[in-house]
């Protein structure tokens, strides 16, 4: 992997659009049978830009995205960029109040949404400042037999709110119909590009302006790191669009570099496997839970996977067990990869480090980026600790943010100078770096379990759990203690055929005294079918620690 990039000074959409000079014809965008070639696919998103800026949307504007994953989604984000906009992420199915508070904070102009979920926000625009309300339909990227049979099926028809008279809706279709744009916006590398919305190390959601530098620098990184995407080949967009990792990886990585993106609106474990059987995707990219939806998949038993060149993994830890589970099932599978662990978080965009193609260490998340570095810090300092030292895991790099929009204290907080004149990001998660740099990511810090002033990993009682012949999956949480200040608290999925009972309790924790130290073991057991999901597909801890306390 080399060490320095040289990185493009203009915006994510000029770097798109030198990409699609090269490959105007080939397929950048596939959706529902439909296919979108690069030349097609920067003819929209001009004439969409264009419409934007007739609708009286500016450089420097705020708008919010809140789609699945469509190619209305993609577009919009590069059309928005186009103009100099601001394309502000957000999860379709977050709450009313969730996204009232997006808006507000992120002073948005237009907001761009499915029809599916136009209701929605017409209950939430008396109290807001946008004047514009973008409409699009899943049907308008269908091939005409799909959409017929949409259009009659899955399409609304009940009646609307009103919306204010100073509200203006809009049909995507008419800004898509737009003429082609004639001046785009020159772009800078330290624009503004995009808010993605994140609880960084606080658990409070805010938005992280990140930058076209920020973008741009993490398609040449991951490329460079990822040493295996080849202009032509096909990545499986499961990963939803308002988050780094769909976003920054799945999309613009993709795209600059001469692939095509798969786009895939609603995940489920048939669809995952009907992608892997008939599209056969290049490169996958995911969550551990994708993963563990990946070896219950039915339908793939004797799939061949041997077109697999690339399988990632970030967002959250990734087990040992579970790795050594997914390569069996790729190598079973004729894969000749295995799955490669990364690091991130949305204060880079998404990924900061990866697991090396050939040379991979149990364990470790990998080395970092190029003209990325890494720091271990005692925990509240800027202090380094030497290798094999536990503490807090800071980065420095083209792909750290801004700052958190309208809160300059919290960014003052995390983003630090340090004795080298760089400026780090501090994390909040808690790792060590051994003496070749190799990374070993520890626990998210806000999970660290304090019991009896023991420090407690849940991710190391969870590995242990995972590799019980009759788990299939685990989460541990900690729970206010009288005496303790904490007591720890594991969620267990037992696999198919074993009774949830207290027998099987009692053989988990006899498993487990042999293998944790006693002051981690759990005060309970609760077995469960299956565990909640955060928005991207993550464990949601936060959830099971409130079902708990409120039980």
């Amino acid at each position: 992997m080399p060490t320095v990039l040289s990185y493009p000074t203009g915006s994510v959409s000029s770097f798109l659009f030198e990409t699609a000079k090269k490959f105007p014809s080939a397929p950048a965008i596939l959706f529902e049978g439909k296919r979108i070639s690069f030349s097609a696919l920067c003819k929209e998103i001009d004439r969409v830009a264009s419409g934007l800026l007739k609708k009286g949307i500016q450089s420097g504007d705020r708008v919010m995205i809140c789609m699945p994953n469509i190619p209305q989604a993609a577009v919009l984000f590069y059309a928005v960029n186009r103009i100099g906009g601001v394309a502000v992420m957000a999860h379709p199915l977050l709450s009313a109040e969730e996204l009232a508070h997006h808006m507000k904070e992120s002073r948005v102009k237009a907001v761009c949404t499915l029809d599916l979920l136009e209701e929605k926000f017409r209950h939430l625009w008396p109290e807001k400042t946008a004047k514009l309300l973008i409409v699009a339909k899943i049907s308008e990227h269908l091939p005409p037999i799909k959409r017929q049979l949409y259009s009659l099926t899955k399409e609304k028809k009940k009646p609307l709110s009103p919306l204010p008279a100073d509200v203006q809706r809009i049909p995507y279709q008419a800004l898509s119909n737009a003429s082609p744009l004639q001046s785009p916006h020159p772009g800078a590398a330290d624009e503004v590009a995009a808010i993605l919305y994140s609880g960084g190390t606080t658990g409070v959601p805010k938005g992280i302006l990140l930058t076209n530098k920020n973008f741009n620098a993490l398609a040449m990184q991951t490329a460079a790191a990822g040493d295996c995407i080849k202009p032509g080949h096909l990545m499986l967009g499961i990963l939803p669009l308002f988050h780094g990792f769909g976003l920054g990886i799945c999309l613009h990585t993709v795209l600059v570099h001469g692939c095509a993106v798969l786009l895939v609106p609603k995940f489920s474990v048939k669809t995952f496997a009907t992608c892997l059987k008939k599209a056969k995707p290049n490169y996958i990219a995911g969550v551990p839970t994708l993963f563990e939806a990946l070896l219950r998949a039915d339908g793939l038993a004797n799939t061949d996977l041997s077109f697999l060149e690339g399988v990632f993994c970030g967002g959250d830890s990734l087990s040992p067990s579970l790795k050594d589970r997914v390569d069996a099932f790729l190598s079973d599978h004729g894969a000749k990869v295995q799955i490669r662990e990364g690091y991130g978080t949305t204060e880079c965009v998404t990924a900061s480090c990866l697991t090396p193609k050939s040379k991979s260490r149990r364990g470790s998340i990998g080395l970092p980026f190029p003209d990325t570095r890494y720091c271990i810090c005692q925990p509240g300092t800027t202090t380094p600790l030497p290798p094999e030292e536990e503490g807090e895991i800071c980065l420095s790099g083209p792909t750290v943010m801004q700052g958190y929009d309208g809160h300059p204290e919290e960014t003052e907080r995390v983003l630090l100078p340090h004795e080298d004149g760089e400026i780090y990001l501090h994390t909040g998660d808690l790792g060590k770096m051994d003496r070749d740099g190799y990374v070993y990511f520890l626990q998210r810090r806000g999970r660290l379990i304090i019991s009896s002033g023991y420090n407690i990993y849940p991710s190391q009682i969870e590995e242990a759990l995972d590799h019980h012949p009759d788990v299939w999956h685990s989460a541990v949480i900690g729970l206010p203690d009288v005496y303790k200040g904490q007591r720890v608290k594991a969620f267990v999925v037992p696999k198919k055929g074993i009774s949830p009972d207290q027998a099987e309790r009692d053989r988990l924790m006899e498993y487990l005294k042999n293998r944790i130290a006693r002051y981690a073991l759990p005060s309970e057991i609760e077995f469960r079918t299956e565990l909640p999901k955060t928005a991207v597909g993550k464990i949601d801890t936060k959830k099971l620690e409130r079902e708990s306390i409120q039980n």
